[in-house]
């Protein structure tokens, strides 16, 4: 048991006090009836929640030990007449733009998100966000107040872009609250406290709750997620349906199950969503271990335009449009920094924003306030493009697993690196993301490239023009560089890099691949001593 843990009036509870300079948030959020009801949430699905997460680990060792790969359901119910999703609200019918990664744990942020002429806001607690302690409160106590006219400066939600709240993946826990004597999902935490305090007041003024779905493996994991949807329905009095939620389809097993995907949560669906990085790390997750999966460069050789990831997107836009539910495209994580190349950026973005909107995507991200009024040109007449059903795409197993061409260079070595130990370092700090070399990098952009370097060394990838061959001893190199220039620059603190950059060697090059970077650090020692000292 965690020291200071207390019970808060509610029978088998107990929970982490507040930071200082967070009481009013916790105590606004943690009312013994929003805790009754989390409590609850969290009893009822423990067990479900158990199993998918033991199905998880089923389905990898199965993969490992027959060398069979995935292809789609047969005899699938959800493969079989023409049935539709529920209608959208009348606020998501039109999803052009939204802003991604934004943590309403940055105030400054969230407020000015709030306030900027989108459809939507990716209401981010996973992958741009830390979930420290103090981060968590802030995070859901700033939701709450948007949601309740209480944020300064922030519209009424009703004429503000919808939130679309993301809850934490399911790999995350929250080490702050115990139900029974057990840590809580992170989600079940999230999700359960955004509505308890935000659904009546969301639905109110039409514009929720709508959530964003991290990360899921398969369509047992929406079922999942589908009755927790109508558990928390029946059990605040809310009309079924009520909450509609899209999936991000962030795993490459997922991509075989999208009809059924989107079947399981059919009363409940907005859809879903492409992402590139969590999806392409999600090969090595699942076939690293295999010498025909190694991934080459991901700054050269892996975008959009290459068969595997083209493929994805056609068979996202072409499932979602037969089943009349909305397809959208991944977040432009580049920034505008006002100098010369900011005309690359632009043209870099808006030409990956076209290939989209070609393909039939109904909507994307971006990152930076700034691109919104270049990138809302580039938005076809209509509110959707959900005629266009893609009848022509005809995408098979071997289509979404032909890995792309190309060897590893240098700087996309170093590249990786320096992404993967600032990540980390930020984490150290409590920030989910932070800005490099012109682009926003978080959790997903994290995980694919130390997913790659811990490839590289494991398969012993060379490099394309030295012919080098990638081991552990040219990876410690590279770190040592990397963090003597940071030393010279004086950027950030010393110690904290050091550590930062320990953990992303010791992630690399692990006899076994670590699933999740952000489960790892979670549960990491380092970075729960580090919740406590940013706490105090």
């Amino acid at each position: 048991m965690q020291a200071g843990l207390k019970t808060l009036g509610v029978v088998d509870v107990e929970v982490e006090p507040p930071p200082r300079g967070l009481e009013d948030a916790y105590q606004q959020l943690l009312t013994p009836p929003a805790l009754q009801f989390v409590a609850d949430l969290t009893r009822h699905f423990n067990d479900q929640v158990d199993r998918m997460l033991k199905e998880r680990i089923r389905k990898k060792v199965e993969l490992d030990l027959s060398g069979i790969l995935p292809t789609f359901p047969v005899n699938s119910e959800a493969r079989k007449g023409n049935w539709k999703v529920a209608p959208v609200p009348r606020r998501l019918v039109q999803r052009h733009l939204d802003l991604g990664d934004v943590s309403p744990a940055d105030t400054n942020r969230f407020t000015a998100a709030l306030q900027c002429k989108v459809d939507g806001i990716q209401t981010d607690f996973d992958d741009g966000h830390c979930p420290t302690w103090r981060g968590q409160l802030r995070g859901l106590h700033n939701v709450y107040k948007a949601v309740h006219g209480g944020l300064p400066g922030a519209p009424h939600i009703s004429k503000a872009p919808v939130l679309m709240l993301r809850p934490r993946a399911w790999n995350m826990i929250e080490h702050n609250m115990l139900v029974d004597g057990k840590e809580a999902p992170g989600p079940l935490f999230d999700f359960g406290l955004l509505m308890f305090h935000c659904s009546a007041a969301l639905i109110a003024a039409e514009s929720g709750p709508f959530f964003y779905l991290s990360k899921l493996e398969g369509a047992n994991e929406a079922k999942v997620w589908n009755d927790i949807f109508c558990w928390a329905q029946n059990t605040l009095n809310i009309p079924h349906g009520t909450i509609k939620a899209c999936v991000l389809i962030e795993n490459v097993l997922a991509s075989f199950e999208m009809d059924e995907i989107l079947y399981e949560l059919r009363h409940h669906s907005l859809g879903l969503n492409c992402g590139i990085w969590d999806y392409s790390a999600s090969f090595v997750n699942k076939f690293g271990h295999r010498s025909d999966f190694v991934l080459p460069d991901r700054n050269k050789y892996v975008n959009m335009s290459r068969h595997f990831l083209s493929s994805y997107m056609d068979l996202v836009i072409r499932t979602c449009h037969m089943r009349g539910a909305h397809a959208t495209g991944g977040m432009a994580a580049t920034i505008l920094e006002g100098r010369e190349r900011d005309l690359n950026v632009i043209t870099t973005v808006t030409t990956g924003k076209v290939k989209e909107l070609m393909a039939g995507a109904d909507g994307f991200m971006v990152y930076d306030f700034r691109l919104v009024p270049i990138v809302k040109r580039l938005m076809v007449d209509g509110p959707n493009q959900m005629h266009r059903l893609r009848e022509e795409v005809r995408v098979q197993p071997a289509d979404l697993l032909q890995m792309p061409s190309g060897g590893v260079t240098l700087e996309g070595l170093k590249h990786n690196v320096a992404v993967g130990v600032l990540f980390i370092e930020a984490w150290l700090r409590g920030q989910g993301h932070y800005i490099y070399r012109g682009a926003v990098e978080d959790s997903a952009t994290a995980e694919i490239s130390r997913s790659q370097v811990w490839q590289w060394i494991r398969h012993r990838a060379t490099l394309e023009v030295s012919r080098e061959v990638i081991t552990r001893g040219l990876v410690q190199k590279l770190i040592a560089e990397f963090l003597a220039s940071k030393a010279s620059s004086g950027e950030r603190d010393e110690r904290r890099l050091k550590i930062a950059a320990e953990i992303f060697e010791e992630v690399v090059t692990k006899r076994d691949f670590p699933e999740f970077l952000t489960t790892y650090l979670n549960l990491d020692h380092t970075f729960l001593a580090h919740q406590k000292q940013l706490a105090e």
